[in-house]
């Protein structure tokens, strides 16, 4: 069973100790800079893959409190009370332990929290060295599985989601399942306010030092998905939710909504709608369930139904069910045996259920403002190459594209001007024949955009070709049927459905007159 301490005090919930603390790493150089001029970059970018060995072998080797606080903190080793108490003057060996940061081990003292720098690559802000990030320290660090309230820091999952919100400057913010407040910091700086929710007392405690020595405040409140904020709209809502796709049981109240299977997804989605201000977004990772015989666009469009949300809903993945468990499990730090039961237990349910795989990805969501009266807008998309992520400007750039498509006719589109993007490239392929080479596939790629591929044949390639935004596209298709007799009405039907495709993958640029 995991470590359970719901009844101990929660950490840092003493502003003077937080403050204490954030000026000892402070004066340190425990930042996002401090930190890889002292490790070096092989050392970071191993840390960074989870090999602790080269970062502990340069962090040994100086004699710096900045080289204890990186063992301390980001290594996860034991420290000598004299060496702690060095790196931190202010904060006070006796201080930092009675507020949970550090605690006994042997005859010295260890970390009791995960304290580490982080850089936002998203900010346009210069004056600062990055943030500080206050979480419970994860597998790779303690021994044992972690516990049942454990607080998630800096991963992957959360990354992703931070390079894929929408960062035009906005008033009102809501972050649901704040965990640690890593998405909080990102949003800090183009948002006057932002409420940050949590099912998790530990996670507040530690989101709200997280804020306090970043100099940062939160509106946090504690409650499940919206009941924290019933009445109340926003300009932007934004969730990594315990996704985790299961029977319900919450082993681990990070990973596991205690809903069960996909539930928790599809209720935020169903509940945006009413917490949206007119043309406000919402952005969430989401797993859910692929049942035998059925199509993920199925259940996932289903949640939409009748929300009047524009949504474009992308699977970055497909998980076989074995893996998927195998992953979780890994993450929670159990012993062999615990893993093999658990594991076993949860196969069985997905049998039950037919669950064949599930789906990994991403849920942008955008209520319709005053004066956007067309129909409600749903792409789904499976787009699963490297350097196809969704980041915050193409997801912003792709609804306002299928906006201005939605409400553009065939005579508006055929009386615009349209260019190539500077980005987009030519691929063809070409297969030997009796004459030397022939093309058997034309594509056009606009580098680091998700899905923005077009498939062309000869006749959209001559066409696009001919798009270089000096004249309107009905122009350009009635030059190409009369150098190649052919009928214009015929080409025009032919050739718009991939001028739509191409403008809404921003392959194709209109010009604005």
């Amino acid at each position: 069973m995991p470590e359970t301490s719901q009844h101990a005090a929660l950490p840092l919930t003493d502003l003077v100790v937080v403050d204490a603390l954030g000026d000892d790493l402070r004066a340190a150089g425990f930042d996002a800079t401090g930190v890889p001029d002292l490790l070096g970059g092989p050392a970071e970018r191993a840390l960074g893959r989870g090999e602790f060995w080269p970062a502990l072998r340069v962090a040994t080797a100086a004699d710096s409190p900045l080289a204890v606080l990186v063992r301390l903190f980001l290594l996860g080793t034991t420290e000598s009370i004299s060496d702690a108490a060095s790196a931190l003057p202010r904060t006070g060996i006796e201080r930092a332990s009675a507020a949970g940061v550090l605690e006994q081990d042997g005859a010295g003292v260890r970390a009791a929290l995960d304290i580490r720098p982080h850089s936002d690559d998203s900010s346009t802000r210069t004056d600062h060295q990055g943030y500080l990030v206050i979480s419970d320290p994860d597998s790779d660090t303690r021994e044992g599985p972690v516990r049942h309230e454990h607080v998630l820091g800096i991963g992957q999952a959360s990354l992703s989601l931070a390079r894929a919100i929408i960062r035009r400057p906005v008033e009102r913010v809501l972050d649901i399942g704040t965990g640690c407040g890593i998405q909080a910091l990102h949003l800090d700086h183009h948002s006057t306010a932002i409420v940050a929710t949590d099912t998790n007392p530990r996670a507040l405690a530690l989101a709200a030092a997280t804020a306090r020595i970043n100099g940062m405040e939160w509106d946090l409140r504690q409650g499940s998905l919206f009941e924290p904020v019933a009445g109340e709209q926003f300009d932007l809502i934004v969730s990594n939710p315990p996704f985790v796709i299961g029977s319900g049981e919450q082993q681990y109240i990070y990973r596991d909504s205690g809903m069960v299977g996909d539930a928790i997804c599809a209720e935020l989605v169903r509940g945006a709608a009413a917490h949206l201000r007119p043309g406000g977004v919402m952005q969430l990772l989401a797993n859910w369930m692929v049942l035998d015989g059925t199509d993920w666009r199925d259940r996932v469009s289903g949640w939409l139904v009748g929300s009047g949300l524009d949504a474009w809903v992308v699977q970055r993945e497909l998980a076989d069910p074995t893996e998927y468990v195998s992953l979780w499990l890994q993450d929670a730090g159990e012993d062999a045996h615990a893993t093999a039961v658990r594991g076993n237990s949860w196969l069985d349910w997905f049998a039950e259920q037919r669950v064949v795989g599930i789906g990994m990805g991403s849920i942008t969501l955008r209520r319709k403002d005053s004066g956007d009266d067309g129909p409600v807008d749903v792409v789904l998309d499976e787009i699963t190459g490297v350097g196809e992520e969704v980041t915050g400007i193409e997801a912003e750039a792709f609804l306002t594209r299928r906006r201005w498509l939605n409400r553009t006719s065939q005579e508006q589109l055929l009386a615009t001007a349209f260019r190539l993007d500077p980005a987009v490239v030519l691929h063809e392929r070409s297969l030997p024949g009796d004459e030397g080479f022939v093309p058997v596939l034309r594509m056009l790629v606009r580098s680091q955009g998700p899905g923005a591929t077009l498939q062309v044949d000869d006749w959209g390639r001559a066409l696009l070709a001919g798009c270089t935004g000096l004249a309107p596209l009905r122009l350009v298709i009635e030059i190409l049927a009369t150098a190649h007799d052919v009928d214009e009405q015929a080409l025009t039907a032919a050739v718009l459905p991939s001028i739509a495709v191409a403008v809404e993958r921003g392959i194709l640029l209109p010009v604005e007159p």
